[in-house]
């Protein structure tokens, strides 16, 4: 009897908002690589084990280009969708990947982002003052999660926060595959031509800010206009969605483990303590639970099989980041994990996370404050009752009731 091919992405156990789906364990414990079916019938390699992604991850036979046809999207495509990336250079390819990709490093340097250490801490303070001194419960979502990082990133490209409704609300559906097609795509439309009009006053009027940098390259024909606006669309989402959920879905991890909250908030000046705990949390949430999506440019022989030219794969960072080769008892909690940071969080190889450094710092800052000034803070609302972002490109909650 044949096995029918798995389907992915899979289910979360209930009651387990924290945990990969099982079935992803159960792929991981019968063996390293295995075939998958994907909404429109495509069958991806799917690689199990934290060490071959890292391998894959840095194999220049590894594609990731979002147009190729053997690319694994995660949901169809608008009607007249050409393919290719319409969030910069995130989908493409080395050499041009590289060339764009260097043209916003720098603000992200890990000494730039330290000194914007101040700046954070006030945002941070100002927002928990704001929540002290207003009605209990209250979202902190909405209050403060989201907030953060989006003043950050605002003051980092130059964007009005004063359109910080606008923006999260785009960027939010274009990255909900609850959306349909044309819904997704519109928000990127919308996005992108308010961005456009931005990037226009900065070739006019030009600031300190990474968006003006940006220009710089539009006035020398380096690229378009309109590959600006891609880049600029890519940073303004990656630079909000994912801290704000790492902040909710985190302080809601936190809560319900109690002893690590407490060795945390107790040790909130410690700063390999806190560090710890971030790298930690974002082994264990691992919120980019879509999988690193690939295909394969020549035949390549990989743990007992031969992923061919043109096969899509899937490296499911979530189950990587849960090998137990790696991470003794890897579905525990434990923000003194020696090893920690060997997580795949944030990619490897040369696409990883360019913006990893100041998403650090933020949930450093964050985690050594929200705590230990509201140190009786607790959920407003049973976990069972919480509303999860299964159907989200980016793991979270799209609300978190809190009281104290």
């Amino acid at each position: 009897m044949t096995t029918p091919t798995p389907e992915y992405p899979m289910q979360r156990a209930p009651g387990c908002p924290f945990d990969p789906p099982p079935g992803l364990k159960d792929l991981q414990e019968q063996g390293p690589v295995h075939q998958v079916k994907l909404w429109n019938g495509m069958t991806p390699w799917l690689v199990m084990n934290h060490a071959d992604q890292r391998k894959l991850l840095r194999d220049p036979r590894i594609s990731a280009d979002g147009g190729h046809p053997s690319y694994p999207s995660p949901v169809p495509m608008p009607k007249g969708h050409k393919g290719g990336s319409t969030v910069g250079f995130i989908l493409m390819d080395d050499p041009e990947h590289g060339r764009l990709r260097r043209m916003v490093t720098a603000p992200f340097a890990v000494k730039k982002v330290q000194a914007m250490r101040p700046a954070i801490q006030k945002f941070v303070d100002d927002k928990i003052d704001e929540m002290l001194a207003g009605d209990k419960p209250v979202d902190l979502m909405q209050a403060f999660a989201l907030p953060i990082p989006s003043l950050v990133i605002c003051q980092l490209l130059g964007v009005p926060y004063d359109d910080h409704e606008f923006f999260q609300k785009h960027s939010g559906d274009i990255l909900n595959f609850a959306r349909t097609p044309e819904e997704r795509q519109e928000a990127t439309r919308a996005l992108g031509g308010y961005l456009y009009q931005l990037l226009e006053k900065k070739l006019a009027e030009p600031s300190d800010d990474l968006l003006s940098e940006l220009v710089t390259y539009v006035r020398s024909e380096e690229i378009t206009l309109p590959d600006a606006v891609q880049i600029a669309v890519l940073l303004l989402f990656a630079g909000h969605e994912t801290t704000a959920n790492m902040i909710a879905l985190g302080t809601l991890a936190f809560l319900e483990h109690p002893d690590q909250l407490a060795l945390l908030r107790d040790n909130s000046d410690d700063p390999k303590i806190v560090s710890g705990a971030v790298e930690e949390m974002l082994r264990y949430l691992t919120i980019t639970h879509g999988g690193r999506r690939r295909h394969a440019l020549e035949d390549i022989e990989f743990e007992g099989q031969v992923i061919k030219a043109g096969d899509p794969v899937i490296m499911p960072n979530d189950i990587g980041n849960r090998d137990p080769e790696v991470f003794a008892d890897p579905d525990r909690l434990d923000i003194t994990r020696a090893n920690a940071k060997s997580h795949l969080a944030f990619s490897f190889g040369p696409h990883n996370c360019l913006g990893h450094p100041l998403a650090r710092l933020e949930l450093e800052i964050v985690y050594s404050t929200l705590y230990r000034r509201i140190p009786t803070l607790k959920l407003a609302k049973p976990v069972s009752e919480l509303p999860f972002k299964n159907e989200v490109s980016i793991y979270g909650v799209f609300e978190l009731p809190v009281t104290w």
